[in-house]
């Protein structure tokens, strides 16, 4: 059975909420567990724990998924904040995956990202982010809105150099986009994979050698997909792509 760790998003106290008003919650979104179950897949949420215990912990798994959820905080990536602060992300979040990230990376675990986890991740190799796409960038194309949420959908190309090639031979289609942040500056080591073509938005990104660091990442939700069913991209290649990695390493 192959050890799954998931990071975990945060829920911090508040005086409004009946139960744990007083307590800092972890969580994960059921979607995300569902896709990556399976026979021989078991994901587990990574608890917010420090030190040797974290460690210890990290250190059983198989793989890592760092998964999507609140903005990365712009002064993880030493930038101020813009529009007086409107996107502040989750600066606890982003120091606790940053040190996930690093023990990770030490320790060849292999890693892929989803959504704010390829933010993060970019963010770790040195990378900056977009605060705001729309803002920043001026795209033609809406890449997140909240009432439709996991609805939007847009088309992806490939670099011809891509892997993307081998796990969709049949070629790229669209995926769906629940973001508003996204890739500015690529980090050191990282190769870029797809992109949008209506704005050149990095959509995935890999380790420049994958088998020395396998360390892949979508910008996109594959656990979303069955939402927009085949209007985009099948998420179970990618998955695969993922876990036969993940068991060469265990093997």
């Amino acid at each position: 059975m192959l050890k799954i760790g998931i990071t975990p998003c945060f829920f911090y106290p508040d005086k409004n909420r009946d139960a744990y008003s007083k307590k800092s919650l972890t969580y994960t979104e059921n979607d995300l567990m569902n896709y990556f179950s399976g026979p021989d897949i078991m994901p587990i949420l990574i608890p917010d724990i420090k030190g040797k215990a974290l460690m210890g912990f990290l250190n059983e798994l198989d793989g890592i998924v760092f998964q999507g959820g609140n903005d990365v905080c712009p002064t993880s990536y030493g930038e101020e904040m813009i529009e007086d602060g409107r996107w502040p992300g989750d600066l606890y979040r982003d120091q606790f995956e940053l040190e996930v990230m690093d023990f990770a990376f030490f320790n060849k675990i292999p890693v892929l990202g989803v959504c704010r986890g390829h933010q993060l991740i970019n963010v770790y190799f040195k990378g900056k982010l977009y605060q705001d796409i729309a803002l920043q960038t001026k795209s033609p194309i809406i890449h997140r809105e909240g009432e439709a949420y996991d609805q939007i959908f847009h088309e992806v190309a490939f670099y011809p150099e891509s892997v993307l090639n081998e796990i969709y031979p049949k070629g790229p289609m669209a995926i769906n986009s629940v973001h508003h942040q996204g890739v500015k500056v690529l980090g050191e080591n990282l190769v870029a994979e797809a992109y949008c073509p209506q704005d050149d938005i990095i959509e995935a990104y890999r380790y420049k050698d994958l088998k020395e660091h396998f360390i892949y990442s979508v910008q996109w939700h594959p656990e979303f997909s069955h939402t927009l069913g085949n209007k985009i991209l099948d998420p179970a290649p990618l998955l695969d792509y993922f876990i036969k990695n993940v068991s060469k390493r265990r093997k």
